[in-house]
C-alpha cells in the first residue's frame, strides 16, 4: 500500500502536482490546503491577506479528483472564506482531503476539529480553526483494516513551539484517532503539523504507539525551495510498530508545492 502525504499550498503549483500526483497513483492521499469554490468557474483565484497574496486554484478538490478517477474522495473544510477573482470577492472553501482506492473500501470515518470550530463568513484571525480527517479502510490483500489519520495543524504567527491551543489540539487528535481506530490495528498518522520535533504533539501520539519516521530516519528538511524561513520541519509521518515500513522518502523532486511530499510504502 502506498500512501502520500502533502501540503497541497492550495494548487499554486499545479502545473508540476497534477502529474505528478496521476503518476504517483496512491492507494490514499492525504492533502492539506484544499480548495472547493462550488460556485466559481474561474481556474484561478488569489488569497490576499495583508501583504501576503497566494495564488489558488478555485477548485483543487475537483482537480483532483478527476485525475484520480479511481478512488473514493472526502472533503473536509475548515472555513468559507473570500478568494478574489480580479476585483470581485467569491466564496471558497479551504480544509483537508484525503482520497482512497476503491478497492479499499472505506469502513470507518471520522472528521472533526481540533482547534475552533467552522467558520461559514471568513477565515478569521490567526491562530485559524483546524480540523482533522481519520480514515479505516480494509486491505484485501493483506486482509487487515488500516487506518490512516491527518491533521493540518494551527499556524501561530508566533512561531512552531507548543502553547496551550497546541497542548489541547494534541489531545483533541488523538481522541479522535480513537473514535475510529481500533486498538492492535495499524495506524498511519500524517500531515503538516505546523510544529518542531520534540513537540507535545508527539509526546501524545506516543501514547497511541506512533514513531516518527521523518526524524527517526534522519531528514531534517521536509520544506522545498519555495520556502525560504528558518525552521524547515513541518510535516510528519508516524506509524505503529505492527506496520512494516518498505519505502519511505521525503520526496525533494519533483517539487510540487512548498512542502515536500511524503511517501510511505507498506506490506
Amino acid at each position: 500500500m502506498r500512501i502520500i502525504s502533502l501540503n497541497a499550498w492550495g494548487g499554486k503549483l499545479h502545473a508540476a502536482l497534477m502529474p505528478y500526483l496521476r503518476k504517483a497513483d496512491p492507494d490514499v492521499i492525504c492533502l492539506q490546503e484544499v480548495t472547493r469554490s462550488a460556485s466559481v468557474s474561474s481556474d484561478w483565484l488569489e488569497y490576499r491577506d495583508g501583504s501576503h497574496v497566494l495564488p489558488q486554484r478555485a477548485n483543487l478538490f475537483d482537480e483532483i479528483r478527476a485525475v484520480l478517477p479511481a478512488h473514493d474522495a472526502f472533503f473536509a473544510p475548515m472555513a468559507r472564506g473570500k478568494l478574489f477573482a480580479g476585483d470581485t470577492e467569491v466564496w471558497s472553501e479551504f480544509g483537508l482531503a484525503t482520497f482512497v482506492r476503491r478497492t479499499l473500501p472505506v469502513i470507518g470515518h471520522a472528521m472533526d476539529f481540533v482547534h475552533g470550530g467552522f467558520s461559514a463568513d471568513g477565515y478569521g484571525p490567526h491562530p485559524r480553526a483546524r480540523n482533522a480527517q481519520c480514515i479505516r479502510l480494509f486491505d484485501y490483500a493483506a486482509g487487515r483494516p488500516v487506518t490512516v489519520a491527518q491533521l493540518h495543524g494551527l499556524r501561530d504567527l508566533a512561531g512552531k513551539g507548543d502553547t496551550p491551543a497546541r497542548h489541547a489540539q494534541a489531545a483533541a487528535l488523538v481522541a479522535l484517532i480513537e473514535r475510529v481506530w481500533y486498538e492492535g490495528e495499524q495506524l498511519v498518522v500524517c500531515g503538516d503539523f505546523n510544529v518542531l520535533p520534540g513537540s507535545i504533539t508527539f509526546e501524545a501520539l506516543d501514547e497511541l504507539g506512533l514513531t516518527d519516521l521523518v526524524v527517526s530516519r534522519g531528514h531534517t528538511d521536509t520544506r522545498t525551495s519555495h520556502y525560504a524561513k528558518e525552521g524547515r520541519f513541518a510535516d510528519y509521518m508516524l506509524v505503529t510498530s505492527n506496520v512494516e515500513v518498505t519505502a519511505f522518502d521525503v520526496v525533494a523532486q519533483p517539487e510540487v508545492s512548498d512542502h515536500r511530499a511524503l511517501l510511505l510504502e507498506i506490506a
